[in-house]
């Protein structure tokens, strides 16, 4: 929380390069199922939330834009490509996958129901099994380092022992 109790949230690509605060409270969160956003996204959809009403500061870095249609231009990191922002003429979305603590950030409703894929609502079904209980077939996950930006601000990045 800031000095006057308004909520604060971090987050950022997963390099680094590009990092972000909003201070204030967050607008909507949803998930679009629409082609355009599986397509930024190279996933089955978009987990957005609105930032509309609250201050959003670029802390390192900044987006690079994707004009995808004639009203929105999708923001990302240009180094790693992480998915970061929806502008539309009726606001900021980020991309809660993009936050430090994304469970904090719980989509209320699901837009571009029309290309939904028809095995998402069935994916809760599927075996699950932790990262590390396929080092049988995956025998790299041992020794694995991750090269990925921690979830919170660092005051240099990458850090100097590996750059």
């Amino acid at each position: 929380m800031s000095l006057d109790n308004r909520p604060i949230y971090a987050g950022g690509c997963q390099c680094g390069a590009v990092r972000f605060r909003v201070e204030g409270t967050l607008g909507d969160a949803s998930i679009c199922h629409c082609r355009m956003c599986q397509k930024a996204f190279g996933s089955f959809y978009a987990p957005l939330v609105s930032v509309r009403g609250a201050k959003l500061d670029w802390t390192r870095g900044e987006p690079k834009y994707f004009r995808s249609s004639s009203h929105v231009d999708r923001g990302f990191c240009a180094d790693c490509g992480t998915p970061l922002t929806f502008t539309a003429p009726d606001g900021v979305g980020l991309a809660i996958g993009a936050f430090d603590n994304p469970a904090e950030i719980v989509p209320l409703i699901q837009w571009g129901t029309e290309a939904k894929l028809p095995y998402v609502d069935t994916i809760p079904q599927l075996p699950a099994e932790e990262t590390m209980a396929d080092m049988s077939s995956a025998p790299y996950l041992a020794d694995l380092v991750s090269y990925q930006h921690p979830d919170h601000d660092t005051e240099q990045w990458p850090p100097k022992e590996r750059s």
